[in-house]
This record gives structure tokens, C-alpha cells and sequence, in this order.
């Protein structure tokens, strides 16, 4: 996990014959006889302790075959070389979640495309390289290839130290809320749920093994997680497919989550990117809302399911008297998925910021990146682009 340290040195000065000696006298704060701690040298000479943060996520990754395929090297998968063009982006954040969409049980049950998917636990591997410190799991292809691709996955990333959430190996491993405590003194609380499984049912008594869309279930744990650390993201697999902006059901929802106090929701499912906005809950809360970020990496051919980005953020926390929380500063990296393309094949697959691609990669690349600031900011005022 990448952490990023701020030390703060605080100098009190002797007060006998100094400046801040007559300062104090003439406001009263001086007790003759007496040492002041930090405590009592308020007002202007010592500032709130201020801590901050920037949390990142990233869309879909979403493997198929013939990702997998251009992966492969004739040893093993290696996705490195997909990711490197972001790679700078997703380590300096001091956390980055992404949405794990297909499965990852491995090779000894073998891997599969769509409609049932099933990765290589190498994806793991390289993207804990690249810098992602949490993955979400509960999704429409979770159950895709049965509980022991679950649990093959639960296994690799507990094995590689990476945090997952939305699936789970036990009930007992459900109940415990994820958190990262940073070094910064900031903790973040991770939740994830999905719309369904299509259609394929959980089996009996092992609800644990992916988290659905229930609003009391929500309601609980977002308390839990509230009282167990400062921030709390949520993220949804919900909305439509290829639909460019939220859907009522969404925006429900997305409400109801504001109004219990959620400090960001994520959203993943539509593979394209939907707009960016702040949603005020009951009590006056502010919450930032991704209704999706459209895919990071996958096989699909059609443009704008090329297009997903990296949505940053800051965290701040005044530690003086009562913390105080305050999300803030959004920004966004829009993505494009670059190949070539023979047939159903892929090869030199990569993952590009949109604003480096030019127009060999990308007819009209400059203008379709100004179009993705304008459908992505169209809800919110100050959304910065990273350029």
C-alpha cells in the first residue's frame, strides 16, 4: 500500500525574552511561573492539524479471452504492459480501489470468456504492482464460474496481501468491514453490492458469497462502517449496459445512500462512463457520486466502452478538538482502451490516457476528449481534468 507522510514540527520558542512571550502577555495567554504546552498556545500561533489523502478509482476489469490471450507470453499472463501507460497514476494516489468485474478463480479450473468468465490469478499480481490497494467483487459475473472460483480468488489475494470486498469466503469474513488505515491517521471504509448474478441463484445459506442490493442490509453496514472508520465508499454495480447517463433506479438509490451519510459512491456496470455530481443527504451531507466509470480494461470493441478513466479525490481531516471530515477536489483521468484488431483478435493492448492518444490510435482523439470532460463534469461545477 502506497502512503504518502506529512510531518508537522511545532517550535514553542522559550518564552523569556522572545517575541512570542510579549505576543502572549498582551492576549492574556501568559502565566508567570508557568510552561505552556501546545494546548494552551491557541489562536494564531498554532494552526488545526490538517491530514489529507487522495483516494482513486478505476472502472471495470473486465478479462476476455482475447485480453488474456495477448496477455499471455508463452510462460505465463502478463498484463504489465497493458497498464504501464497509467501506471504512474494509480501508484501515487495514497489508496486505489478498482471494480475486479470477471472472476479471477485461475487456470487450474480453467479460464473462460463471456458470458462466464474466469481470469488469471497473474491480474492480481500485476495490478497490486501497478498500485491497487482494494478490490471490489460483488457483480453481475460473480457467480459466473461457482464457489470455487470464489474462493480461488479470496485465496490469491489474501495470499498477495490484497484487500477485497462484496464477496466473501465465510459469514464470519463478511462481518468484518473492510478499512485502510492510512499512515496519515485517515481511515477508509470500503462496501460493495450488485443489482444481481444473472440469474444465477446464491447457493443456500452462503449469502456471504456476494453482496446484494438490499437497503436495510445497507443500512446496517454502512452504520458499522461508519463507526469503525472516517470515510466510507460505496460501490454499486448497478444501471443499464451502455446507457451514457443514470437511470432513475440509480439515482434512488444513490439517494438513499446519501442521505445515510455515505461519503462517496462508486458505480460499475454500464461499461460506459455516466456523469459525475454531488448529491446533498438529509442531515445537509455532501456526496460525491460516480454513477459508473465505464471499463478500465476489457475486450469490448464499441468506442465508448473503450473509454473509462480514473476518478481522484481528496481527504481531509482537521484534527483539532472534534475531526472533521471533508471530501473534496475531484478530478478525472479519462482512458481509452488502444489495440490492434484481426478478426476476434487483439494484440498490443494498452491502457492510454485519453489525452495522450493521438488520432492514429484514435480518429478525432482531441475532440472526443473534450467531449468526455463536458459529459462527465455536465453535473458539477470545479471537476478538474488531469492534462
Amino acid at each position: 500500500m502506497k502512503y504518502r507522510i506529512l510531518w508537522f514540527i511545532i517550535v514553542i520558542p522559550m518564552l523569556t525574552g522572545c517575541w512570542m512571550s510579549n505576543q502572549l502577555d498582551s492576549q492574556n495567554h501568559h502565566n508567570s511561573g508557568k510552561d505552556l504546552s501546545p494546548k494552551e498556545v491557541e489562536g494564531p500561533y498554532l494552526s488545526s492539524l490538517n491530514k489529507e489523502i487522495t483516494v482513486a478509482a478505476i472502472g471495470d476489469l473486465l478479462i476476455h479471452s482475447r485480453v488474456y490471450d495477448d496477455a499471455w507470453n508463452g510462460e505465463n499472463y502478463d498484463f504489465t504492459s497493458m497498464l504501464e501507460p497509467v501506471a504512474e497514476y494509480l501508484e501515487q494516489p495514497t489508496i486505489t480501489m478498482a471494480n475486479q468485474e470477471s472472476i479471477m478463480g485461475g487456470e487450474e479450473i480453467g479460464l473462460s470468456n463471456y458470458p462466464q468468465f474466469n481470469s488469471p490469478f497473474e491480474l492480481a499480481d500485476n495490478i497490486k504492482k501497478m498500485g491497487i490497494d482494494i478490490v471490489t467483487m460483488a457483480n453481475n459475473h460473480t457467480l459466473d464460474r461457482g464457489e470455487q472460483a470464489i474462493d480461488n480468488a479470496i485465496e490469491h489475494y489474501e495470499k498477495i496481501d490484497m484487500m477485497y470486498t462484496g464477496s466473501f469466503k465465510s459469514e464470519a469474513d463478511k462481518e468484518e468491514i473492510r478499512v485502510i488505515e492510512t499512515t496519515e491517521g485517515i481511515s477508509v471504509a470500503f462496501l460493495s453490492y450488485t443489482y444481481g448474478t444473472n440469474g444465477i441463484p446464491v447457493p443456500n445459506g452462503k449469502d456471504y458469497l456476494v453482496n446484494m442490493i438490499d437497503r436495510k442490509i445497507i443500512e446496517k453496514e454502512v452504520n458499522k462502517a461508519q463507526n469503525s472508520a472516517d470515510v466510507t465508499i460505496v460501490s454499486y454495480h448497478f444501471g443499464q449496459e451502455y446507457q451514457r447517463t443514470p437511470n432513475q433506479e440509480q439515482k434512488d438509490l444513490a439517494q438513499f445512500t446519501a442521505d445515510l451519510g455515505v461519503d462517496v459512491i462508486v458505480g460499475h456496470h454500464p461499461h460506459v462512463l455516466q456523469p459525475i455530481e454531488w448529491l446533498e443527504g438529509k442531515d445537509g451531507n455532501q456526496t460525491l457520486v460516480a454513477y459508473s466509470l465505464g471499463n478500465f480494461l476489457s475486450g469490448q470493441y464499441e468506442l465508448y466502452r473503450r473509454i473509462g478513466g480514473i476518478l481522484e479525490f481528496k481527504v481531509s481531516k482537521e484534527t483539532k478538538g472534534e475531526s472533521n471530515i471533508k471530501i473534496h477536489s475531484p478530478s478525472f483521468l479519462p482512458t481509452f482502451v488502444s489495440f490492434e484488431r484481426s478478426g476476434e483478435m487483439l494484440s498490443n493492448i494498452e491502457v492510454l490516457p485519453l489525452k495522450d492518444v493521438d488520432d492514429n490510435q484514435l480518429s478525432n482523439a482531441s475532440g472526443y476528449f473534450e467531449e468526455m470532460k463536458k459529459h462527465l463534469s455536465q453535473n458539477v461545477d470545479h471537476l478538474k481534468f488531469i492534462e
